[in-house]
């Protein structure tokens, strides 16, 4: 039997969503929370911080998620788990990533003009405001 491949995906357009019943589709890319049940995997190409919303945290209750630098680097920065503690950080270069753990806030900035990957369930996904810049 052949089968005909299908067409190229745009990743830095569209977003793949990968489904429990094994489907995989392409999708409108969806940085908030989503309620389809789907794993997103989505590829960004970011020039600033502004980019990356490093004025938020942002935070998957329902899944962990890998922060993917395939070109550039980044900084992941965790928020404190306790009031008056410091921000954790792991600088992330190009092919390397990071797992955030579920329920865990979260920011992103740019050492240089990045193409990242994020593969997470989007599922409750919560931005906040920072109110700690400087």
């Amino acid at each position: 039997m052949t089968t005909t491949p299908s067409s190229p995906i745009d990743l830095f357009a569209s977003a793949l969503h990968f489904h429990p019943d094994g489907d995989v589709r392409a999708v409108e890319r969806q940085m908030t929370s989503s309620n389809s049940g789907a794993w997103q995997i989505a590829t960004f190409h970011v020039e600033t911080d502004a980019d990356v919303h490093a004025d938020h945290w942002e935070m998957h209750p329902q899944a962990e998620e890998a922060v993917c630098c395939l070109t550039g680097g980044i900084r992941l920065y965790f928020r404190p788990t306790s009031p008056g503690g410091t921000e954790d950080m792991v600088q992330l270069r190009a092919g390397t990533a990071a797992i955030v753990p579920r329920g865990r806030w979260h920011r992103l900035e740019l050492d240089a003009p990045s193409d990242l990957m994020s593969i997470t369930l989007r599922d409750g996904t919560r931005l906040e405001l920072r109110t700690d810049t400087h």
